[in-house]
């Protein structure tokens, strides 16, 4: 976990959502090619990598865990923190608001191997599923001007 970050919410939602579910070190190498055209260390790409690694260390001094290549990311998410506003000034004595945006960064690791479709919505159906959700769209069908 990472407190006060300053980052975008929804800029760093999605570099939250592209580990979730990966082994730690995948997880690592993809975050790698996170804002590489940025010249900046501080890329929500190079903090979320950091956030990882102090994850993983404190997974092995603190829990007992005995490889630290045997984890993945359980959960990977992100909550809003505060909110800094300030004014800048333009011409003809005119104002604009600004704002800076801190967020706090989640990440909970697990021992194994992660499961084959962290999404459920990914997982193959089964021919019983399919079949029931092909019964449903044709019974919640209307066809206009039948009335």
């Amino acid at each position: 976990m990472r407190t006060n970050i300053r980052y975008s919410y929804k800029k760093f939602l999605y570099i939250a959502f592209l580990v979730r579910g990966l082994q730690i070190d995948e997880a690592i190498k993809q975050l790698k090619f996170v804002d590489e055209h940025k010249l900046r260390a501080s890329t929500g790409g190079a903090t979320a990598i950091e956030v990882l690694e102090e994850a993983r260390e404190m997974a092995i001094k603190d829990h007992n865990v005995e490889c630290g290549t045997n984890l993945w990311v359980a959960e990977s998410f992100v909550g809003k923190a505060f909110l800094l506003r300030g004014i800048r000034r333009h011409a003809r004595g005119r104002v604009g608001q600004h704002r800076i945006v801190y967020i706090h960064y989640f990440v909970r690791l697990e021992e194994g191997t992660p499961p084959e479709s962290y999404y459920h919505f990914h997982r193959p159906l089964t021919p019983q599923e399919k079949l029931d959700n092909w019964l449903q769209e044709k019974r919640e069908r209307t066809i206009l001007f039948s009335r």
